[in-house]
């Protein structure tokens, strides 16, 4: 009630107002009130001037006197009629000024309501102290970062009566809030938190028993929602077809129902339906990659190797369409490792493999060496034409610009690892290959010194690599710097993200020739171009791909012996495995090389291609050794990659691979249209299989 007092006092200029306001509507010939923040001098000058002279004759007469009584009386009944008009509105503007005061009076209290939007949590500060303060935040993820200002919370009005600003806050990693006093610039409180999406917290800030020191709690007011049950749900879906297409497999395997099928079709077409166990890929002479030709005499595919490409394929069509707007499917900001940042280096990884089996089919076969390098170079340009002129530019916001048309990309990426793993290894590769021994000493080493010229030449770009990272000086930069830049390293270096390598793509192919908005943009706050496919990280893609092309030696010489294959592979991942725990210190930053996709750095490479080895190693077994999986629907997609890749990027804004969303800040609609335009890309890719149609390059 004191409360209400206090603001009508401090509001009486506004009651008188609003008083004239409905005495002049409902008594339009009455006087207006007036209500001016004047002086008392000039008040009590107004006054004076207003008295009547005292030295007034009248002199009217009884007509006069008469008329002159009957106005005083309508003068008096229109003063009583302004009075109980003045009183209705002042008893109406008792009532409505405190409902206004709460709604308007913004240093008291914000309540205004925000609409949430994906990945985001309402947050309510209430201040209970009496010092306004300063709230800012800073996400786990972000390494070494400034924090950055949320808002001004005011101070509270009185003791047991805070005040209240409401925020939108992200829910996607755990943030840590600090509360800093405005007026001594000290710091209150920091409190880290995990907010759920779309869930309704408080923040409480108080002071504690009445003493200086400052309590800051968490309390949720509202539950959020479980933003990640729509993966469970199409996790199930998926399985359940999986599930219902084996079954139905092994019911149609079975002699009495195989018996009554053939009896009710009547015809070869049904049988030739169940030999192809339900669509699964049959056992063909294909070629062997889809780069090079195939093979002049057929020779026996490896089902595993297609497979292997078409689960890197669909995972990175997946995550292109969005991957349902889940953090995990999007690239890391910059350090670590996210499922996005696992199927590019395997596509490249299986693609070195390919490149072995490819060119010693060839060989075999009496192609020469010069006709393959023509070929290599060949087809290593259509691909860099292809990721310039047809992946890169959106024309549908218009048509080709020269002046911010992007250079590096995917497709430019891999044509120069291929280019450059192709001709090595035509330099050593060899026709016949023998298989080697596994009695002698020095036979766990066979394959790599087979190769040396080949291995000395990867040597060496991985120390060119090293010295520009690490030696090469870089303007207003630190040498060897690999941070993001922008409020990273606690906002020292804002414009030296990716160090060397953003330098030399910038003074290469310069700054509208690349990449413009790097993942490093969103926690990081970075406002310099730069791109991941960029010219120093293209040298760890090629150690990427002769890591692949050293898979496919080891297929090679031990092409009847699987389990000296799955052996040699697990060496492989073991090794590689102890160089990356070793240059990351096993752990996210700290490490001498961290694992960076932007940077694709030495770490980065080394634990994907032990990843690699791992995966190739498990998929191998079960669908070349054992045979207990055919590789659907994976291996579909693995045999046209190129066309998945390429058709997924040009008519990734068409139905039915994208429509307008009822609501855009869905996770489930997002999951529901990118698992619809995946499955569609598989779909398509079952049928030109179906069909025999390959699209090589």
């Amino acid at each position: 009630m004191s409360r209400t007092l206090k603001v009508l006092l401090s509001n009486k200029c506004w009651l008188l107002t609003q008083a004239a306001f409905i005495v002049q509507v409902l008594c339009p010939f009455s006087l207006p009130l007036q209500c001016q923040n004047k002086p008392q001098s000039e008040v009590g000058s107004t006054m004076a001037k207003k008295k009547p002279k005292k030295n007034i004759k009248h002199t009217t007469s009884d007509a006069g006197l008469k008329k002159l009584t009957s106005q005083e009386g309508t003068t008096q009944r229109q003063e009583n009629n302004m009075v109980l008009l003045a009183s209705a509105a002042l008893v109406v503007a008792v009532f409505v000024v405190p409902l206004t005061t709460e709604v308007s009076a913004s240093g008291f209290s914000h309540h205004k309501h925000l609409a949430l939007k994906m990945d985001e949590a309402l947050l309510t500060v209430k201040n209970d102290l009496d010092t306004e303060m300063v709230v800012s935040w800073m996400s786990q993820r972000c390494y070494q970062c400034l924090y950055q200002k949320l808002g001004v919370v005011p101070a509270g009005s009185s003791p047991g009566q805070p005040s209240s600003v409401d925020f939108a806050v992200g829910t996607q990693h755990e943030i840590t809030l600090q509360l800093n006093s405005t007026l001594v610039s000290m710091e209150l409180c920091k409190v880290p938190f995990h907010f759920g999406e779309h869930g309704n917290y408080s923040l409480w800030v108080q002071n504690l028993n009445n003493s200086s020191e400052v309590k800051c709690s968490v309390s949720t007011d509202a539950d959020p929602v479980n933003s990640y049950l729509p993966i469970l749900v199409a996790f199930l879906i998926f399985a359940g077809l999986g599930l219902v297409f084996l079954i139905g497999r092994k019911i149609l395997g079975l002699g009495a129902v195989r018996s009554l099928v053939l009896r009710i079709g009547g015809s070869m077409e049904t049988e030739r339906l169940i030999n192809s166990e339900l669509g699964s890929p049959r056992m063909v002479p294909p070629v062997t990659d889809n780069i090079l030709p195939s093979p002049l005499s057929p020779s026996k595919r490896l089902r595993s190797l297609d497979t292997f490409r078409g689960i890197s394929l669909i995972i990175m069509v997946f995550v292109n369409y969005g991957g349902g707007r889940y953090w995990f499917f999007k690239h890391e900001a910059w350090n670590g490792l996210t499922v996005a940042d696992l199927v590019f280096p395997w596509f490249v990884f299986i693609m070195g493999t390919s490149i072995a089996l490819s060119i010693n089919s060839m060989l075999r076969a009496g192609t020469a060496r010069l006709s393959l390098l023509r070929k290599v170079v060949w087809r290593s340009m259509q691909l860099f034409f292809i990721g310039v002129f047809i992946i890169t530019p959106n024309y549908c916001q218009g048509p080709l610009s020269w002046n911010n048309l992007r250079i590096p990309g995917v497709l430019q990426r891999l044509s120069w690892s291929y280019l450059l793993v192709a001709c090595l290894d035509l330099l050593v590769a060899r026709g016949h290959v023998d298989l080697l021994t596994t009695d002698a000493w020095w036979a766990p080493g066979l394959d790599i010194l087979l190769y040396w010229p080949a291995w000395l030449c990867v040597l060496l770009l991985e120390v060119i690599w090293l010295c520009l990272t690490f030696l090469l000086p870089v303007p207003d930069c630190p040498t060897g710097y690999l941070g993001p830049g922008g409020i990273g390293d606690m906002g020292l270096y804002a414009n030296c993200t990716g160090g060397a390598a953003g330098f030399i793509d910038r003074w290469l192919l310069g700054e509208k020739h690349i990449y413009q908005t790097p993942t490093s943009r969103v926690i990081y706050g970075t406002h310099m171009p730069y791109d991941p496919e960029g010219v120093l990280g293209s040298i760890n893609s090629v150690l990427m791909a002769f890591l692949g092309l050293q898979a496919g030696k080891i297929i090679l010489h031990y092409r009847d012996l699987p389990k000296s294959i799955m052996s040699r592979f697990l060496i492989w991942g073991l090794f590689l495995g102890i160089i990356s725990a070793t240059l990351t210190k096993c752990s996210t930053n700290q490490g001498f090389i961290p694992v960076n996709k932007n940077l694709w750095s030495l770490s980065y490479v080394t634990t994907l291609a032990c990843f690699a080895f791992v995966l190739l190693v498990l998929v191998y077994y079960t669908v070349d050794v054992k045979k207990w999986w055919s590789g659907a629907p994976f291996y579909y997609p693995g045999m046209n990659s190129i066309l998945v890749y390429v058709g997924h990027e040009v008519f990734a804004d068409y139905f039915p691979f994208r429509w307008r969303m009822a609501n855009s800040q869905s996770h489930t609609e997002h999951l529901i249209q990118n698992l619809v335009a995946t499955s569609c890309w598989v779909l398509i890719s079952y049928v030109l299989y179906r069909k025999k149609i390959f699209w090589k390059i």
